[in-house]
């Protein structure tokens, strides 16, 4: 695909050259600076000055003066011109030879004393423009022989040449370029690179120079360019290895030149200009009588037979703007990156980035989405050029303006989609992927409110899932610009967020009771109620929990008694005084209820006044069901439960106070039995359980019950006591009470082993059978049983010890105890001054005053009882 990347520009005109002179034609250039030589078919040397013109629309053309011309006096054409403007001299090849001119006058140079400045026999020449010579005052050259197969190494002094090195080759070249030691030679049926310093060579392709003309020229250190079969530009390393693809330019090539990153080659009609980093042609120029084409430090210069051109490279940015404008989006990258070596480095990073920017809106004019996020990336996009494509999505507050010149040529988003919906949906959602990419990242450095709002903005216009998420989370959403715009969505929960976030818990609360109230419409969580009621349990301003709390409760006060009850304890958060809240739920019987669960249940608070209070609620709850007609016995069922289970296991309540409360009521008889026991007035609760309730399961749960955490006597003592509760009924009732009687037999038979049975026995009326008794008496017979051997075992294994105490005792007994004035006492550490010793367990000597002191001091004031008078 074509671009303008050079323009042909006059350079020398006809009738400044030739004058009137028809028959002089232009056969070699040489451009040094400003200063251009031309050699002609009649011998001359013509000497230019070439002036850059800028006209006032940047335009460029040349003003060209001429300086000097002269004749060689050979009356043969002059063949080749080369400067080596360091000895201001110029190498001149004419009549098969090559001498020196002086740059200025022209004139030719006399050889030096001793030393020739002519070399005879030659067909080409070639400078090394990377040379191993050190000397700034010499060149290195490269000689073709017209009668030999060699080339010649030559060093060019001011005044003289100097022959240094000469290589034979295997056949006759016709064409040479040199770059440090290496020659790039055409022979007369290939190319081949030959060391001249170590000899080596390599034969690179073949090639017919009788059929077309060779080309060989280098294009940089240790590469060269040649002209290939079938018409293609090969490019080859020192090594003969090509790191480039080639260039298909045409079979008739004249000459090749290289102006960084294009390869132009000439023909007998047109100048083409090939890329060397995608090797795409991409300018043709008509050009029709061209025979020279030469590069001269960056500068193209083509010649006809009568003139001179400048092949002019346009700007490289205006060249990637044109690649761009056209939507070869590859294409300008490509030639952006291979320009870099020729761009100063500063100049390149800012003219990369801007080419990747305006690349990614190319692409996401396009929809290509994601070779778009990758420019945007590699380029570092101010995230707000493309948030300034949708209208309304930057806050109001923004001082963001365009890129001027602007990377696109998109007014917005609606002037990109052309109206398609489908399109503006697209690109919407690409936005939302993109920010929530980069909102973390240094690409949202300095712009975090710009995007965190825009991000807000998409969310709740597509009513997207991570709305909540970005308002959970830190975020520099903009309150001012957010609100109206989630009020437009009716995103109220989510503005609810960003009020607290922004410190406004009222705001939030407000909102969303309204919203709970039906006031406002938002479906974003059916259970917002419950939200609310947990969002005030953490919340830190007990300001504001007392404000809202009462509507909680009025709602709903099982799940708005949360508040209270969910409210987690912190050395940073406010706590919440019990009673307080007690007083302030006292208009909320239900929630009040469930709190005092929460204290004295849950929390395990042991404060008296809740336990009671607590009782209170559950009693006169009894006692409401209790009264209705008619009664609720599932109900009433369960609200018993919960009152004789914290009768039962709670000891803070005052027992007396709630006796009072059930004294004249009938029904509950069982909860008054409790409260007796709870005052350690057993007789006055079996009474209740035996004879008024007649619950003679009862009864013995309680027996259990009163003596859980008391010693086996206590439990024995409650439960003879409800024994002869059992009997004298049964005998005041005159013998007639069988169920009492039963009663008695069947907690004889359960619960044997917790009575003594001779106590039993003699208790129980002389008329019983003895087979009622049979499985107390046999549990009777047995536990004592039982009993007599394990104390007979203790006995024999507490004999068994004291003999083997014994035992040790003779053992250290018979033992000497040796005691000497060198000899310390263990305890004082003193010596011995007379044999009366005590020894100690393991047969250790110590005074007898110091065992005395020890034994005086010891708590215990234990006995020894291994003392010994013996030595």
């Amino acid at each position: 695909m074509s671009v303008k990347a050079f323009e042909l520009v006059p350079a020398v005109e006809r009738d400044l050259l030739m004058g009137d002179k028809a028959r002089i034609n232009i056969e070699c250039i040489e451009c040094c600076g400003k200063h251009l030589y031309m050699g002609t078919n009649d011998c001359f040397i013509h000497h230019f000055l070439l002036d850059e013109v800028t006209s006032s629309k940047g335009k460029l053309t040349y003003s060209a003066q001429k300086l000097l011309h002269k004749y060689l006096g050979l009356k043969k054409p002059v063949a080749e011109l080369r400067a080596a403007s360091a000895l201001e001299r110029l190498i001149v090849l004419c009549d098969a030879i090559v001498f020196l001119v002086d740059m200025v006058t022209l004139e030719t140079v006399p050889s030096a004393a001793g030393g020739g400045a002519k070399i005879r026999g030659v067909t080409a020449f070639c400078i090394n423009e990377n040379p191993v010579n050190g000397d700034p005052f010499c060149v290195e050259m490269g000689v073709l022989s017209s009668k030999r197969r060699t080339v010649q190494i030559y060093m060019v002094y001011e005044d003289r040449v100097q022959l240094v090195k000469e290589v034979t080759t295997p056949e006759q070249p016709c064409a040479v370029s040199l770059d440090g030691y290496f020659l790039c030679l055409a022979l007369a049926t290939q190319y081949m690179i030959l060391n001249y310093n170590t000899g080596a060579s390599q034969d690179l392709f073949p090639y017919n120079s009788e059929e077309r003309r060779p080309i060989v020229k280098r294009i940089g250190r240790e590469e060269f360019l040649l002209a290939a079969p079938g018409g293609l530009g090969m490019f080859a390393n020192a090594e003969g290895v090509s790191q480039r693809a080639p260039v298909n330019w045409s079979e008739s090539v004249i000459g090749a030149a290289v102006s960084f990153p294009y390869v132009v080659a000439l023909d007998e009609r047109f100048i083409t200009i090939h890329s060397m980093l995608d090797q795409q042609l991409k300018q043709t120029l008509s050009f029709r009588d061209g025979h020279i084409l030469q590069d001269f430090e960056g500068k193209v210069i083509l010649a006809s037979t009568k003139a001179v051109y400048v092949l002019v490279p346009l700007p490289l940015e205006r060249q990637i703007q044109d690649l761009l404008a056209s939507h070869r989006v590859e294409e300008a990258l490509i030639l952006t990156e291979g320009a870099q070596r020729n761009i100063p480095k500063d100049k390149f990073q800012i003219l990369h980035k801007r080419i990747l920017q305006q690349a990614g809106f190319i692409q996401f004019g396009q929809l290509q989405f994601l070779e778009a996020k990758e420019h945007f990336r590699k380029g570092q996009l101010d995230v707000r050029e493309l948030i300034s494509l949708y209208p309304l999505l930057l806050p109001a507050s923004s001082s963001f303006t365009r890129c001027h010149p602007p990377l696109h040529e998109f007014a917005d988003l609606n002037h990109l989609a052309q109206g398609d919906q489908e399109k503006v949906l697209r690109c919407k959602r690409f936005l939302i992927s993109y920010l929530g990419e980069v909102r973390s990242t240094e690409v949202a450095n300095g712009c975090r409110e710009d995007v965190d709002t825009a991000l807000l903005k998409l969310y709740a216009e597509q009513d997207h899932d991570s709305l909540l998420d970005l308002l959970a989370s830190e975020n520099a959403c903009l309150l001012a610009d957010s609100i109206p715009w989630l009020e437009k969505y009716h995103k109220y929960f989510a503005l609810g967020l960003l009020y607290h976030y922004n410190g406004q818990d009222s705001a939030a609360l407000q909102l969303w009771i309204r919203v709970v109230d039906g006031d406002l419409q938002d479906s974003t969580r059916s259970d917002l109620y419950d939200y609310i009621v947990d969002f005030l349990s953490t919340c830190s301003s007990l300001d504001l929990v007392w404000k809202y709390a009462d509507w909680a409760l009025r709602k709903d006060p099982t799940i708005g008694v949360h508040i209270f009850t969910k409210r987690p304890g912190s050395r940073d958060r406010s706590e919440m005084n019990p009673d307080d809240v007690i007083t302030y739920l006292e208009k909320h019987s239900q929630a009040l209820l469930l709190y005092l669960e929460h204290l004295v249940l849950e929390r395990k608070t042991q404060k008296e006044k809740f336990h009671t209070h607590l009782a209170v609620l559950y009693l006169e709850k009894v006692l409401s069901f209790l009264s209705e007609s008619p009664t609720d016995e599932e109900r009433l069922t369960r609200a018993r439960e919960r009152l004789q289970a914290l009768l039962r296991e709670s000891n803070l309540y005052r027992v007396q106070y709630l006796l009072g409360k059930t004294e004249n009521c009938e029904q509950l008889l069982l909860e008054r039995a409790t409260l007796h026991g709870k005052l350690e007035e057993h007789d006055k609760a079996l009474h209740i359980l035996v004879h008024k309730l007649r619950d003679f399961p009862s009864a013995e749960a309680y027996c259990i019950w009163a003596s859980s955490s008391r010693d086996s006597a206590y439990q024995q003592q409650l439960f003879h006591l409800l024994l002869g509760v059992y009997l004298d009924g049964n005998q005041t009732a005159g013998g007639g009470s069988g169920d009492l009687e039963m009663a008695a037999v069947d907690l004889l038979n359960r619960h044997g082993e917790v009575f003594d049975a001779v106590r039993v026995l003699r208790m129980l009326p002389e008329g019983w059978s003895l087979q009622l008794l049979r499985p107390f008496l046999g549990r009777a017979v047995q536990a004592s049983m039982h009993a007599c051997r394990t104390s007979r075992i203790a006995l024999g294994l507490s004999h068994s010890e004291n003999l083997q105490l014994l035992h040790d005792r003779l053992k250290e007994r018979k033992k000497p105890i040796f005691v000497s004035d060198k000899k310390g006492c263990h305890l004082c550490h003193n010596t011995f001054s007379e044999p009366n010793v005590v020894c100690l367990p393991g047969g250790v000597p110590v005074h007898t005053h110091c065992v005395a002191q020890r034994v005086r001091d010891s708590p215990t004031k234990r006995q020894l009882t291994n003392s010994s008078n013996h030595t």
